[in-house]
């Protein structure tokens, strides 16, 4: 079996939920702390042994490009200043990773962005994180990124990360229909993207990690604009789990929605809760503001 050593990460979207401040700014640069919401995402692929990260971006996002570049000036200006520990900390992100960047040239839904990654994926297996999750786990713990592709490897079957959701929120995630196979992995049998709470196969959502063999490539190819008039990554989902299988493995992270306001801000608290420069002033900040309501 082919090891898994490409990652494509969707960062096409226009950000809306974000306006204005998404307006000149890509969402996926919107810092959590002191670091934005990309670096988090790129990481844990970095460390599930991922070597080449390719991203999907649209117009207007050339800062993303230009994130994980040289900048001169800058690193001229603190290397002068002698800030070298801030300078080699910036050095390590332009180097943990080869990063490759696709531009999807229309906004043809997630389905769509994933192909366009094929010339580079080539036939290759390959893992998506979308660009707005947050997963964390501990240093010396597998990531979820790392927890699929193990999956993958043993089974030879494309698996994907699933979590239960509330009854009222299974209208915002693709939603799986399965049968549990062993403690914690699943077989799944169909996918419904975003349905009414009545149409909803499970409470067992969809929350943006996945490892595919390359044959999910060939079924988003040939797929017509599904829901919104989008080209379904779940309707490609569909046809594999019908012909090749497809696995779902139980969430083992904590996990940050940031590309919803009230999501982005708690992982901002969460993560500025364990930051060794803010932790002990945030934490006496909220007992105070919990203690004034």
């Amino acid at each position: 079996m082919k090891k898994v050593n490409k990652a494509v990460i969707p960062a096409a979207g226009l950000g809306t939920r974000f306006l204005p401040a998404t307006k000149t700014i890509p969402k996926e640069l919107l810092p959590i702390v002191d670091r934005p919401i990309l670096l988090y995402i790129v990481e844990e692929a970095v460390r599930a042994g991922i070597e080449d990260i390719i991203l999907i971006s649209g117009r207007g996002k050339s800062a993303i490009e230009d994130f994980f570049d040289v900048s001169y000036e800058l690193e001229d200006f603190l290397n002068k200043k002698g800030q070298l520990a801030t300078l080699t900390s910036l050095k390590k992100i332009r180097e943990m990773a080869n990063i490759i960047s696709i531009r999807q040239k229309s906004p043809m839904g997630l389905g769509h962005a994933i192909h366009c990654a094929k010339p580079i994926v080539g036939e290759e297996p390959f893992a998506v994180l979308l660009g707005d999750e947050i997963m964390l786990t501990d240093a010396e713990k597998p990531t979820v990124t790392r927890q699929l592709i193990t999956s993958f490897e043993e089974t030879g079957i494309s698996t994907v990360s699933i979590m239960t959701v509330a009854k009222e929120d299974v209208c915002k995630y693709g939603m799986i229909k399965g049968s549990m196979q062993k403690s914690g992995l699943w077989k799944i049998e169909d996918v419904v993207e975003k349905p009414a709470i009545d149409k909803s196969p499970s409470q067992w959502a969809l929350p943006g990690r996945y490892v595919f063999d390359n044959n999910i490539m060939n079924y988003l190819a040939d797929l017509t604009p599904g829901k919104n008039g989008e080209i379904q990554l779940t309707d490609g989902m569909i046809r594999l789990a019908q012909k090749e299988g497809l696995h779902g493995l139980e969430l083992k992270a904590t996990r940050h929605d940031a590309g919803d306001k009230l999501g982005f801000l708690k992982a901002n608290i969460d993560i500025g809760l364990s930051h060794p420069e803010i932790k002990q002033a945030l934490s006496k900040y909220l007992k105070d503001l919990a203690k004034s309501l």
